[in-house]
């Protein structure tokens, strides 16, 4: 249950993106996402989104029974590309990752903290991987966190739902998205 959101609220989107679309419940997601990247707009508040471009990720290349992501990744041109229905703007914040979480060796923590940002809004896929790690990394860095447990999805649904009974829980609140726009600060809807 969401109890209440921070006046400086961000909305993190992870890896909404063109080559990840395959992912099952992915038009579900999109859906919520949309109402709340809308939802953050109208209380003039960031929404980032975070794509991964795993490639050349130090990881990848230390384990030896990885396949090559990399020729997966390029073998798409638009990969990494945010899905046209988010409707991005210039003024959003983009951050790419090249890991699970969206804070390691990226700029999201600065750029959240230019804005005096407190409370971050999770969503995206998948649960287990890109919004989990993020989210730990979030809760190391002292964030409050809220999950908008409708808009995020994951390949494998027993891991979707160890994030969200066992682990989500001891990080942060969750709360579909209409409950997450319910407490908006500056909601003008």
């Amino acid at each position: 249950m969401i109890t209440a959101l921070d006046s400086n609220t961000a909305l993190v989107l992870i890896d909404l993106q063109k080559g990840i679309l395959g992912i099952s419940g992915v038009k579900e997601v999109t859906h919520h996402s949309v109402l709340l990247v809308d939802a953050f707009r109208k209380a003039n508040l960031p929404v980032v989104f975070v794509n991964v471009v795993p490639g050349d990720a130090f990881w990848l290349k230390s384990r030896k029974d990885m396949p090559s992501v990399a020729g997966a990744v390029t073998s798409v041109s638009d990969f990494a590309d945010i899905i046209e229905d988010m409707k991005a703007l210039p003024s959003d914040i983009f951050v790419t990752k090249r890991t699970w979480n969206a804070f390691y060796e990226t700029a999201l923590h600065d750029e959240l903290q230019k804005r005096n940002i407190t409370n971050i809004v999770l969503g995206g896929v998948s649960t287990s991987a890109g919004v989990e790690g993020t989210a730990r990394a979030a809760s190391e860095l002292g964030y409050n966190i809220s999950f908008a447990v409708d808009a995020m999805t994951d390949r494998n649904p027993e891991a979707h739902q160890n994030s969200l009974s066992l682990v989500f829980p001891r990080l942060g609140e969750q709360g579909t998205t209409a409950d997450i726009i319910e407490k908006l600060p500056n909601n003008k809807l």
